[in-house]
């Protein structure tokens, strides 16, 4: 089995350095209207992909439906993928304590923090890895929070055949709207499923429609709404996901091998995977298809792509960029 093939991709971005274009990326995306349909499909956006932690707020969600009364920033880190700074480890830390559990009940890795003042304290401390500092903590003490409030066993929690992780599956269904596939493993340790860019951008325009919305769903509203809020949990101060969920005011998450998925307030949406698995070309490429779509003004996308784009540096001064591919000629 695979996803899309090189030959159903289409060339959503390109780096040059100098006058040369360095490098290509392909991949698929859709970007849907508020209405659901599809407003802009390039690639093979009905294939399966692993969306990776794109899908930590539907699993979130199953979290609290399963009992875990997480608050605010705790919710936002439950649906992100954290840089394991100080304040990333406590805000897990403070999770598992409502549960009066430990960071040795996690069932992820032990991980270096990505955050770089975080490390050297660690090291200078004599410290060695630590669960709490990789970048599902989060994800994985909500799960333990769940399991507790709901008198499931604890020890077996990253099992696919979990009651919790079983909720997960009929969440990612209820909101992709497709049955899941492929069921394997992810990074972290717990049970990953396969959906296609379709279903995944359903989900991501039900979370962004739900953001400070009484009539949406109530456990939608409340996940989407904290990832709005508080978007330096989602990611880091300074991340891509941070920068462009506060310029957009919109639900932001990527996942690994290069998926993004955003949802916006109106309820459009984009989901799309580079197929080399970068995400250096992902922001841009989101936010130029929902502005090609016709649901991002130009200026708004510019100010976004300011923020949250890097250069390509030779030495410490620009000499180059990524830049849209051929996919995209004559849609803006």
């Amino acid at each position: 089995m695979q996803t899309f093939s090189a030959q159903q991709a289409a060339e959503l971005a390109s780096v040059t350095r100098g006058d040369l274009i360095e490098s290509r990326h392909l991949g698929s995306l859709v970007v849907l209207a508020p209405d659901g349909s599809p407003a802009l499909t390039l690639g093979a956006p009905q294939e399966p992909v692993y969306a990776r932690s794109a899908l930590k707020p539907l699993q979130a969600i199953a979290s609290m439906n399963a009992g875990a009364e997480l608050q605010g920033a705790q919710i936002a880190l439950a649906a992100g993928s954290h840089t394991g700074s100080f304040e990333h480890m406590k805000v897990a830390q403070s999770i598992l304590a409502e549960a009066n559990l430990t960071a040795d009940a996690l069932a992820c890795p032990s991980a270096w923090p990505a955050d770089e003042p975080s490390y050297q304290a660690l090291l200078q401390a004599g410290h060695d890895k630590q669960k709490l500092a990789f970048n599902c903590s989060g994800k994985h003490a909500a799960f333990l929070w769940a399991c507790l409030k709901s008198a499931w066993p604890i020890e077996t929690y990253t099992s696919p055949e979990h009651p919790l992780q079983q909720l997960v599956l009929e969440t990612v269904r209820d909101f992709t709207g497709e049955e899941p596939q492929h069921l394997t493993v992810d990074g972290c340790g717990a049970p990953l499923v396969a959906t296609s860019l379709l279903g995944l951008a359903r989900a991501y325009s039900t979370l962004g429609s739900a953001v400070e919305n009484i009539q949406a769903d109530a456990r939608a509203a409340t996940v989407a709404t904290a990832m709005v809020d508080y978007p330096e949990y989602v990611h880091a101060p300074g991340g891509s996901d941070t920068l462009l969920a506060v310029h957009l005011d919109a639900v932001v998450k990527r996942g690994a091998e290069g998926v993004l998925a955003i949802g916006l307030r109106s309820g459009a949406s984009v989901a799309l995977k580079i197929q080399d698995g970068s995400n250096r070309a992902a922001p841009l490429v989101a936010v130029r298809a929902l502005q090609a779509a016709g649901f991002l003004e130009t200026a708004q996308a510019d100010q976004a792509l300011e923020a949250a784009l890097r250069p390509v540096l030779g030495g410490d001064q620009p000499v180059g960029a990524i830049e849209l591919g051929s996919a995209f000629e004559g849609l803006l």
